[in-house]
């Protein structure tokens, strides 16, 4: 297999170091928009199994190129999701496999945004679902931890646990701290705005809803000794994934933001500052979420100063394999300590970063097949999760005791 990384930045330069370990792959093409950065994300591994170009991610005939060039037959989608749909029809075109982490992005409903979705994440790649069938290709998608292995564990617990699901309730936590700074994203802080401040997607009784930002607060305790987080809704693709292959009467995310970060996002909306938008300032143009994204750390360069646990995993609830009520929490915790003492990566990026190159694993070996536009959910969870265990990287259970009768 050869592979064209596309994005060198916090995901991307982590993904570098754990594909290195690994013998799956003939070659890595690592590309760019800075030669620099993906010179950096090569040189740190020395490996010859890896190469560095410079590649604009918007320009679809440049991505074509190198795909032709480079005879890659996967382009991974490692940058933020507006550049998700040239990659993933460069792809297409080039007749390659294709593999992201965050899926097209949504638009608000025009006039009901709170009460109803308009286009919704992944739409607009599911729509060419059967273009991508028609060459015999697979296109991936949401292949991260969250989503990804979150939509993983949701198919193990289907198959494995549980002969109904009532609901299954992606919760994402963490008691990471970074020394030194006021305010310091521990991930890309352009992804983070566009998911926290669109309209939370709901499933329930067979429809997706929408809801406000941050709405339906709760207090989720996190394993791992992270302990109790207040967690809110947020727009998320396992909400748009789990149903179309699981069935559920209830899907939902919620990720454990904390107080001073929502209320940072929402001044960020109050002043415009998160529009994708550019505006004129003086004589040049440019975003203002672009400004403040670049105004802020690169949350790759922060792991020298975090500490703590981050924990992604799947709540289930519903009826066991055995006919009784059942509730339980399917997670993976990474420490950022030893994240930077094994990878040199910190612990969100580098848990954002394994997953995908697992599943590439298993596509390269023929384990994990298919044509189309498919999910995580489409795949046997087993031979992932097994590997994962391989790759030094292992996931738990945790089960709520049953009350007696």
């Amino acid at each position: 297999m050869r592979i064209l990384l596309v994005g060198a930045g916090g995901v991307g330069s982590a993904v570098v170091p754990i594909a290195a370990r690994r013998h799956f792959f003939e070659h890595i093409v690592v590309a760019d928009s800075q030669q620099s950065r993906a010179a950096r994300a090569v040189a740190a591994v020395d490996d010859p199994r890896f190469t560095a170009i410079t590649l604009d991610a918007s320009d679809r005939a440049q991505v074509v190129a190198a795909l032709r060039e480079h005879r890659c037959d996967v382009l991974f989608n490692a940058v933020d999701p507006r550049f998700t749909m040239p990659l993933f029809e460069a792809a297409l075109e080039a007749g390659a496999h294709y593999l992201d982490m965050a899926m097209s992005l949504s638009k608000p409903h025009p006039s009901r945004p709170y009460l109803e979705p308009g286009v919704k994440l992944g739409d607009e790649q599911f729509a060419r679902d059967g273009e991508w069938r028609a060459k015999g290709r697979l296109a991936l998608v949401g292949m991260g931890v969250e989503p990804g292995l979150a939509d993983v564990f949701a198919r193990y617990a289907a198959d494995h646990l549980f002969s109904r699901i009532d609901e299954v309730g992606v919760r994402d936590g963490s008691n990471l701290v970074v020394e030194g700074y006021d305010f310091a994203p521990t991930f890309s802080i352009w992804t983070t705005i566009e998911e926290c401040l669109n309209p939370p997607v709901v499933w329930e009784d067979g429809r997706w809803r929408t809801t406000e930002p941050f709405s339906e607060p709760e207090v989720f305790d996190f394993p791992a000794g992270i302990g109790p987080v207040e967690c809110v809704n947020v727009e998320h693709e396992e909400v748009l994934l789990v149903p179309r292959w699981i069935p559920a009467r209830r899907v939902t995310f919620k990720y454990g933001l904390g107080e001073e970060f929502i209320g940072v996002l929402k001044t960020l909306h109050k002043l415009g500052l998160d529009s994708a938008d550019k505006i004129r300032v003086g004589g040049a143009e440019v975003a203002p979420r672009d400004l403040v994204a670049a105004s802020l750390p690169d949350p790759a360069t922060l792991g020298d100063r975090m500490h703590g646990k981050t924990c992604a995993g799947t709540w289930v609830k519903g009826v066991g394999k055995d006919g009784r009520p059942r509730e339980l929490y399917l997670y993976h915790v990474v420490d950022n300590a030893w994240s930077m003492r094994e990878y040199g990566a910190q612990a969100v990026v580098w848990q954002t970063a394994i997953h995908p190159v697992v599943a590439l694993e298993l596509v390269a070996n023929g384990v994990w097949k298919g044509a189309g536009v498919l999910g995580p959910e489409a795949f046997d969870a087993v031979p992932f999760l097994d590997l994962l265990h391989e790759y030094g990287s292992p996931w738990d259970i945790r089960e709520t005791p049953r009350q007696a009768a």
